[in-house]
């Protein structure tokens, strides 16, 4: 057993980004200002897009590309049936009705044919969630939205590294939303982009992430001099501050050498775990790049001979940081009330949800991490497998 726990999604701090922070809170700009700029172009460039905006947040990103697509009260929005509920507030949020339709159990994303059925005439948006960095099928989803005249939101929260047949997750729809939370493969502690397609979109986005106020605001307080600024739309306090930035900026420099390292993980998990009593994540198809976001494994009490949540404590018990991703949002009390889910709609999601469990994937791991990882595992398997044979 570990001496110290192994705390879930640990982030890779290096001392670059320390050194930039300090160098932020030494120049006195903390809040929106340069660092935040060179993030946002960083970031275009990474990501080969026509515009980015930083924010605080996915769940702001989501919420403001909403917004920016036109949806609003009477409109429905279909997303998927297994994700965050993050995704399925920001729809609320909007003043919409999320439509929740069920996944495809092996891929674990939304389902494009369960997609089409829940289409009506008040459908605005799909709202479509790469899990775990594995890329939705965009091919059959785009040709929905083209069919139906739909926006398309790619939630990217999973996904920062991710393509599709050689194209960039995030810049397939409309509007891509990232997240840098702690847990996330970049992170800036808190913290959120929007790519968009045209200029229109990304200024309206800008402007109502910071209380509506002309783009002048940005810089009202620059040594360039006071600038005056007009509120033109009730807008909302989802900027991103320099010091978040500061982070994201060398962050981002390692995106490629972080994501080498999770496909070793990911690969030793594979191999390890290949002839056990337990279901592992899917070979992502090679016209795909997968962004090793999360591995997760699902654990039949049948088979495996100790539900979920007894392995969760088992795992626990040695030290070992595990997570959910997700229990399925129909699972939720408030959803159900708000919004009328039934479980039994949506079996995939609901399995899913019910058997999920996800392993430590962050960069900072080590070989002796991922050994115990793997160990306890087995050990956990092999012992209820024995109890079981015992008929205990």
């Amino acid at each position: 057993m570990r001496k110290e726990f192994l705390v879930f999604g640990s982030p890779c701090i290096e001392d670059s980004e320390i050194l930039e922070v300090v160098k932020v809170l030494k120049s006195g700009w903390l809040g929106t200002g340069p660092r935040v700029a060179r993030f946002e172009k960083d970031f275009l460039n990474y990501k080969q897009s026509n515009f980015a905006i930083a924010v605080n947040s996915c769940t702001a990103a989501l919420h403001l590309s909403l917004i920016a697509s036109g949806v609003g009260a009477g409109d429905e929005v279909i997303t998927t049936a297994l994700t965050f509920c993050a995704t399925i507030n920001a729809i609320l949020h909007a003043g919409a009705k999320p439509v929740l339709a069920d996944i495809d159990p092996v891929t674990m994303n939304i389902d494009p044919v369960r997609v089409e059925e829940k289409i009506t005439e008040n459908t605005k948006a799909l709202l479509l969630v790469h899990f775990a960095g594995r890329p939705c099928d965009m091919e059959n989803l785009c040709r929905i939205a083209k069919k139906h005249n739909l926006k398309i939101i790619e939630d990217c929260a999973h996904a920062i590294e991710s393509e599709y047949r050689g194209k960039k997750v995030g810049s397939l729809g409309d509007f891509g939303c990232f997240s840098f939370y702690v847990t996330k493969n970049i992170v800036t502690g808190e913290g959120g982009m929007v790519l968009t397609k045209n200029e229109e979109d990304a200024a309206r986005i800008k402007m109502l992430a910071l209380h509506g106020m002309t783009k002048d605001a940005w810089k009202r307080f620059s040594d360039r001099g006071y600038k005056h600024y007009y509120v033109t739309e009730c807008g909302f306090k989802y900027n991103m501050m320099d010091i978040q930035a500061a982070i994201g900026i060398h962050q981002l420099q390692r995106v490629e050498q972080y994501w080498q390292r999770r496909r070793h993980h990911w690969q030793r998990y594979s191999e390890a775990f290949a002839d056990m009593p337990i279901v592992i994540p899917a070979a992502a198809p090679e016209d795909t790049r997968h962004a090793y976001h999360l591995y997760t494994i699902l654990v039949d009490k049948d088979i495996v001979g100790i539900s979920r949540d007894e392995f969760l404590e088992e795992m626990t018990a040695r030290n070992i940081g595990v997570g959910v991703h997700y229990l399925s949002i129909p699972e939720h009390p408030y959803y159900q009330q708000v919004c009328g889910y039934d479980l039994k709609d949506y079996p995939h999601a609901a399995q899913v949800g019910r058997q999920t469990l996800s392993l430590p994937l962050s960069a900072k791991l080590n070989d002796d991490d991922l050994d115990d990882v793997i160990s306890a595992v087995k050990d956990i398997v092999v012992s209820r497998s024995v109890v079981q044979r015992r008929g205990v």
